[in-house]
């Protein structure tokens, strides 16, 4: 008989003890999408999608340009909270493109000279230091 009421205490112990354990894992989901939510509302309410376009020249040949653009989110104090997405617009069509050198795909009056400037510009624009804070905050960059 002991041993039958220990078994019965240790099974009902187990129940209790998983009951508790569902009842506190349902309580923590709970809270966590209760944190998620709030959270999503702050950041939606918070959030200000700012855009900056910009245009990369060189200084040799200002009359080469390709225009560049940022996108992020801001919350109200300026602390970035969506990382920036930055993209170039192609010369003829202006569509997006994701390097420099795409921008100058299918342009067909490059003569040599032409074709060497703009080379040197996507290139200097691709080796550009910090060029996403750059294309976020400045309106033209000399390279």
């Amino acid at each position: 008989m002991c041993y039958r009421y220990e078994k019965h205490n240790k099974n009902k112990i187990k129940h209790n003890t998983m009951e508790n354990i569902g009842a506190s894992v349902s309580a923590v989901l709970t809270t966590e999408k209760k944190e998620a939510e709030v959270k999503k509302v702050v950041k939606e309410e918070d959030c200000h999608l700012m855009r900056n376009e910009m245009i990369f020249f060189l200084r040799e040949a200002p009359g080469c340009q390709i225009h560049g653009v940022a996108e992020w989110c801001e919350n109200s104090r300026g602390d970035i909270v969506k990382e920036a997405d930055t993209y170039f617009l192609h010369i003829l069509t202006g569509h997006r493109c994701e390097t420099p050198w795409a921008c100058i795909i299918g342009v067909a009056e490059f003569n040599e000279y032409y074709k060497e400037i703009w080379e040197t510009l996507c290139s200097r624009i691709e080796n550009h230091e910090n060029i996403e804070q750059d294309m976020c905050y400045e309106k033209k960059i000399c390279v």
